[in-house]
This record gives structure tokens, C-alpha cells and sequence, in this order.
């Protein structure tokens, strides 16, 4: 199991309340290969943004307005891709800080535990599904 509902505790803990020392690594072992595997993703992300770029420098004579809003929309799509890897990855990066921290596992709202499923779907989780549900309403 990836995590149950009790208060993960922070640097230099040798266990944790109602979560083992090999719970809490697994954990982070996790959020480490996650974050590692979004890393190297964005990077080859940023390497094919740019050799877009390139392209369409040295591509661009003679474009009609057809081609030239192809390749506004593949710019704006690769644009897209950066963004929402670089989001995961912050978030990934900011559920390993909580980890050390000692309040991984529990909602930055309320406090009160994340569920476990939610948890296990999406580790980088911060909230517990009520107030996200609560966040989402406010938003729209």
C-alpha cells in the first residue's frame, strides 16, 4: 500500500505514526522515480521545442498563410506540453518536500488525511477530495 491516513513525520524520523520506516521509503522511492521520469521527459520535451524552432527559422521562405498557422498551432501545442510537464514536475518535486517535511499525506486545506485511493491514483496530491471539489466550484 502506498499510504494510509496518518501524519507522515519529518527529517531525521526513524518511523512514522501508523506508517513504517520501509513504508515511508517506498514513498519516497516513488516520488523520486516520478519525478526523475517527468524530469527526463520535459527535458526531451524542451530538445524537440527547439529543434521545432530551428525548423521553422530556416523553413519559413515562401509559407503561405495555411502553412504558417500549421506551424503557429504546433508551436502553441509543444508550448502546451512544456508547461503541463513542467506543472507535474514542480508537483511531483513539491509532494517529495512534504514527505521530508512531515505533512505528506494530509490535505493543505483542512488538514484531515488524504484518502488512500486518491493517494494511490495521485501521489502528488495535496488536497482531499472534498476540498477539491470545493476549490473546483469556486473556479468555475
Amino acid at each position: 500500500m502506498l499510504v494510509n491516513g496518518a501524519v507522515v513525520a519529518g527529517k531525521g524520523a526513524s518511523a512514522t505514526k501508523g506508517r513504517s520506516t520501509e513504508e515511508v521509503e517506498h514513498i519516497r522511492v516513488l516520488l523520486r522515480t516520478r519525478f526523475e521520469e517527468l524530469d527526463a521527459e520535459y527535458e526531451e520535451a524542451v530538445a524537440q521545442n527547439q529543434r521545432l524552432r530551428l525548423v521553422e527559422i530556416g523553413d519559413a521562405a515562401g509559407d503561405d498563410q495555411a502553412d504558417s498557422g500549421s506551424k503557429t498551432a504546433e508551436r502553441d501545442a509543444a508550448t502546451s506540453l512544456l508547461r503541463t510537464l513542467l506543472d507535474r514536475r514542480t508537483q511531483a518535486e513539491h509532494a517529495m518536500q512534504r514527505l521530508e517535511d512531515g505533512t505528506y499525506g494530509n490535505c493543505e486545506s483542512c488538514s484531515n488525511p488524504i484518502p488512500v485511493e486518491r493517494l494511490e491514483v495521485f501521489p502528488s496530491a495535496t488536497t482531499c477530495v472534498n476540498c477539491k471539489q470545493v476549490r473546483e466550484r469556486r473556479a468555475s
